[in-house]
């Protein structure tokens, strides 16, 4: 069945945080980016080992850009994000755009999070960035990131309503600090199998967490302010683009604001000296 935008789509991003455009991506689209993410899967692992999670950015590396270029341009597609968010914000942006991977050798997750604030030592977000943050936290030019399927991927997991809290609930933050970086990222003695239920429990930890279970051709536009995490295992074959839906100034945002950021943790390490 071909896509069909409607209004439930925008009342789920608002409501939920997220909405999937399910299918949206043309069988032939699919088949030209599948023979470009084999190779940038070989890059990925040649660059940072069999772990590795993402490539990204795509333009940086040896690739046909042009099936990604396509993806950009997809009438459909373009116009449910405009419906969604506005006609200024776009998406497919070749110098930050990537593509997220399966583990070859082990599962692992990462830990829950909420983009930016929990990418800095705490002290350093809540003396520099909270204001900031709250404010960004709920405005719709702020916080639009995209994962779209190439093959089905459940990695994904969410907590649906979260994007609207600035202040975190303490069963979510108890949930958050379960995590344990030798047991749930790194080798673990255990097996691959123990290991998966493992990260699965941690997953299913936070409250109110569900997995964002996309399809082929299915392009999910989520709060990243709100929890989130992806949970990989070693024989599901992944291949989805990952991605954001920005505006030019929310752009040179990001780039001013990882500055700010580092340059704020390194008068924090300067003083604890």
């Amino acid at each position: 069945m071909a896509f069909q935008f409607s209004e439930q789509h925008i009342a789920d991003y608002h409501t939920l945080g997220y909405t999937v455009f399910c299918e949206i991506l043309p069988p032939s689209l699919i088949q030209d980016l599948r023979r470009v993410t084999d190779k940038a899967r070989e890059i990925a692992r040649e660059v940072t080992g069999p772990q590795a999670q993402r490539l990204q950015p795509l333009a940086k590396y040896d690739l046909d850009l042009q099936p990604f270029k396509d993806y950009g341009e997809l009438p459909e597609l373009t116009d449910a994000i405009h419906q969604v968010l506005t006609p200024r914000h776009y998406h497919a942006d070749l110098d930050r755009m990537g593509i997220l991977l399966e583990p070859a050798d082990y599962p692992w997750c990462t830990n829950w999070h909420r983009d930016w604030r929990d990418h800095m030592p705490e002290q350093v977000f809540e003396s520099e960035f909270q204001e900031e943050w709250d404010r960004q936290a709920v405005d719709l030019d702020y916080h639009n990131q995209v994962n779209c399927a190439l093959y089905e991927d459940p990695s994904t997991w969410f907590v649906p309503g979260s994007h609207y809290r600035q202040r975190n609930l303490s069963g979510e933050v108890t949930a958050r600090d379960a995590y344990d970086r030798e047991k749930y990222r790194n080798r673990s003695p255990v097996s691959n199998e123990q290991q998966e239920r493992d990260c699965l429990a941690y997953c299913r930890l936070m409250p109110g967490a569900v997995s964002l279970r996309l399809h082929a051709g299915d392009f999910a536009l989520y709060r990243s302010s709100a929890w989130h995490l992806g949970n990989y295992v070693t024989y599901r074959k992944r291949a989805t683009i990952h991605d954001f839906c920005g505006t030019p100034e929310y752009a040179q945002h990001i780039r001013d604001r990882v500055e700010r950021r580092d340059k704020a943790v390194a008068r924090m390490q300067s003083a604890a000296v």
